[in-house]
């Protein structure tokens, strides 16, 4: 009975782990479900430092995720409210588009959101087009990097939580 238990509480950890494409914490909430598991089942081998490495590789991907959106836009020639731009439109666009292509358009609308919050604030900045336009290219191109970063570090937290949730 606790292999179907577990086999189920891993699914859920997968389904989890595919919020982070929202611009939601799925990670965060693994880690959470992580530790109720723990506290539900006191002989998992996990410890204090299994929970220490994973609470690290989700703070490094947030941090990742954050950064390389910077980072693009400024690549790129962004200025500080154009980061912001992005950022906001992102978050924005993952909400707006999480309803279509089976919530998959969460995907496509944080992206585009980032390109337009970043088009927006750069353009109410003063910037030219042509400027504004390589520098929203940057802050969506720093996205699906901080995208990809933070889904792999997601996976390794699941990686690492499967022999710990799997009664052995």
């Amino acid at each position: 009975m606790l292999e179907i238990a577990a086999g189920l509480f891993l699914l859920l950890l997968f389904v989890i782990w595919a919020s982070n494409f929202f611009s939601l914490p799925g990670n965060w909430v693994n880690i959470v479900l992580l530790a109720l598991w723990k506290w539900m089942q006191p002989d998992m081998p996990a410890g204090w430092w299994f929970f220490a490495g994973i609470v690290a590789l989700a703070g490094i991907a947030e941090i990742i995720e954050f950064i390389s959106q910077l980072v693009g836009s400024r690549k790129y020639g962004g200025s500080n409210r154009g980061s912001w731009g992005a950022l906001i439109g992102a978050l924005v666009g993952a909400i707006l588009g999480a309803p279509f292509f089976l919530g998959l358009g969460a995907i496509l609308g944080a992206l585009a959101g980032a390109f337009i919050g970043s088009l927006s604030f750069e353009l109410l900045s003063g910037r030219q087009m042509a400027e504004a336009l390589k520098a929203s290219k940057g802050a969506m191109l720093g996205k699906v990097v901080g995208f990809v970063a933070k889904a792999a570090l997601g996976m390794v937290i699941i990686t690492w939580s499967i022999p710990m949730v799997w009664p052995g």
